[in-house]
């Protein structure tokens, strides 16, 4: 079967990483386009391009969204992902392969013109999905659809709200909000938190005989140490991002429901909050909520797919 066309929108970020060289595995990569979140624009975007020159892919990249549509700054997660955003990763310090464009939005939106199904992948904030459809009203219509790495019905920056949505909960409501009648696959807290980094993960891909298994073997497990120093645990750390990418390429893995899910943007405790109604007699709902994966199933895709890279 041909492979689905992607563009990875997404704010690298550990997890984004391994969304990276499982998307240029498992589906038809057209683009990448960056955003803060993890970090600020600068790192994503160059941990963006170091990966795609590492995996030697013939894929733009294109940089987007320096902040929330609001404009109003909110803290970052480099105390998880260290300050460059890839703690553990070390890139050459001048890379051959150089941003297309800072213009994200616009590169979705002509994309989104030319190639027939499209899909955008999103696996940070998602001011960039958001800016296209205020820009182009017609542009979320002609996507395939969109798969979303955000959300749950509990939170790790508040006690309800999950880091991508709440940096920007006014593009998440804008996307979520969005009346084009295209699929919106949704992978939250409660989903990914099933799909874990683990010592033996960090092993199995260290052990693989390319250049990248070692490489990722490094940032997995600095991602694996920093997630413990902050929990106080030794409990592994959930592989987020991957999620998003394999509901749109492998739903035979997923439980997916049709759910409402909206977003609080105004609560003093409950801003960034996905509101997911779960009531038993609703009926339908605006995403397709992803409720529970075959993670060993999941993890083999993608230590497949890291075997696969260079």
């Amino acid at each position: 079967m041909a492979k689905i066309p992607v563009v990875l929108d997404c704010d690298p970020g550990h997890d984004d990483a391994v969304a990276l060289v499982l998307a240029a595995s498992v589906c038809d990569l057209v683009a990448v386009t960056t955003l803060a979140g993890n970090v600020g624009l600068a790192h994503t975007t160059r941990n963006a391009l170091g990966l795609v020159q590492l995996l030697e892919l013939d894929v733009p990249v294109h940089s987007g969204a320096a902040g929330p549509l609001t404009g109003v700054g909110v803290a970052d997660a480099s105390h998880v992902h260290g300050e460059s955003g890839l703690e553990g990763a070390t890139f050459p310090a001048t890379l051959s392969v150089t941003v297309s464009s800072d213009d994200a939005v616009g590169h979705l939106i002509d994309t989104a013109r030319a190639v027939d199904g499209l899909w955008v992948v999103a696996t940070g904030p998602l001011t960039n999905v958001a800016q296209a459809m205020q820009r182009d009203p017609g542009f979320a219509a002609r996507l395939g659809g969109i798969a979303i790495m955000g959300g749950g019905t509990f939170g790790n920056v508040t006690p309800v709200a999950e880091f991508n949505v709440h940096y920007d909960p006014e593009a998440a409501a804008v996307v979520l909000g969005s009346d084009a009648g295209i699929p919106v696959l949704m992978c939250g807290l409660d989903l990914t938190h099933q799909v874990l980094v683990s010592d033996e993960l960090v092993a199995q891909v260290a052990a693989l005989p390319n250049r990248f298994g070692p490489f990722a073997a490094g940032f997995l497990g600095a991602y694996l140490a920093n997630v413990r120093a902050r929990t106080g645990s030794d409990h592994d750390a959930a592989l987020h991002d991957p999620c998003a990418v394999l509901a749109l390429t492998h739903p035979e893995l997923f439980e997916m429901r049709a759910r409402h899910v909206s977003v609080e943007t105004t609560g003093s405790l409950t801003r960034g909050m996905t509101v997911v109604d779960r009531r038993p007699w609703t009926k339908g709902g605006n995403v397709q909520w992803a409720e529970r994966i075959d993670a060993p199933a999941a993890l083999d895709v993608i230590v497949a797919a890291i075997a696969a890279a260079p």
